[in-house]
């Protein structure tokens, strides 16, 4: 048999890397360009938001439409916001917003240190329980718990926007699997220490769950902070009405037409989110690297 000739062989090899090479960058570009229209897909909607608060009435018209204003018009801010008492719809926000997320870290931390870390009679049983609970809707139950907020006369105040909401199966679910995730060792050496309990949660778990823990804070923020639903079913006056009921008013007030104002105070309304998000975005990005490596 005859030999093949000199560098046949490196001649494939080289064409073999090449196509490699070729599918790895062909790989790459879809991937990019997938991710270019995710962006796209979640970007450009609030990019159009952004454009029409900044446009006069009649550039809201106009077809096709504009994307960039002539002229950006800055009262349209202060025309939104001076639309109903905002100041006191954000103060409403913040305080129902902040309620809820105190309660719900004070219950789903140590409910989710005993279910990571303690088996005990019907303990699976119980967790089952809260599981399923994400699967009942807010709209089936709000009837028995208006009726019981009624009986409590906890209509049209704060604490009967925040107590509903007191606790979270999905903060519990979320943070006992990043309790289970924490070595026994820390555990016991800090049981060895005779630390407490609570200082075992305080100074071992929590810290070493924080983005996780984080993650969930925002997660819960911007929930109640958007949330529309219930305000406007435990509410039947201004007293304890929040910032998205106030938005919806808009339209009431300036009529549907004025798009440029309404998308004003959308903006108003996204802006805290976008800035509590901007500060936890690294300990985000941390929970996602973190549950991925383990």
């Amino acid at each position: 048999m005859g030999e093949l000739p000199s560098g046949t062989g490196t001649g494939t090899v080289r064409k073999q890397a090449l196509l490699n090479r070729t599918v790895r960058y062909a790989l790459q570009a879809v991937n990019y360009a997938g991710l270019l229209l995710l962006v796209l897909v979640f970007a450009l909607p609030f990019a159009w938001m952004m454009s029409t608060s900044l446009k006069t009435l009649p550039e809201t018209m106009i077809f096709p439409p504009e994307w960039i204003p002539r002229s950006p018009v800055w009262q349209n801010y202060a025309d939104a916001w001076n639309t109903g008492p905002f100041l006191h719809y954000f103060t409403n926000s913040i305080i129902i917003a902040a309620g809820i997320l105190i309660l719900q870290l004070a219950t789903i931390i140590p409910a989710a240190y005993a279910f990571a870390r303690y088996k005990f009679a019907g303990s699976g049983f119980l967790f089952g329980i809260v599981m399923v609970t994400l699967m009942i809707p807010a709209q089936l139950i709000f009837l028995p718990v208006y009726l019981e907020l009624s009986a409590w006369k906890l209509l049209n105040t704060h604490l009967g926007l925040v107590l509903p909401f007191a606790s979270s199966a999905f903060g519990i679910f979320l943070l006992r699997q990043a309790f289970m995730q924490v070595s026994d060792e820390l555990v016991e050496a800090g049981r060895l220490d005779q630390a407490s309990e609570w200082k075992i949660i305080v100074h071992i778990m929590v810290p070493l769950a924080k983005p996780v823990l984080v993650t969930f804070m925002l997660f819960s923020f911007i929930a109640h902070w958007n949330d529309y639903f219930w305000p406007l079913v435990m509410t039947t006056n201004e007293t304890a009405r929040t910032l998205p009921i106030g938005i919806a008013k808009i339209r009431e007030v300036e009529g549907v037409a004025t798009w440029n104002t309404l998308m004003a105070g959308n903006l108003i309304l996204v802006a805290p989110i976008l800035v509590v998000f901007f500060f936890s975005q690294r300990q985000i990005i941390r929970a996602f690297v973190y549950n991925g490596v383990k």
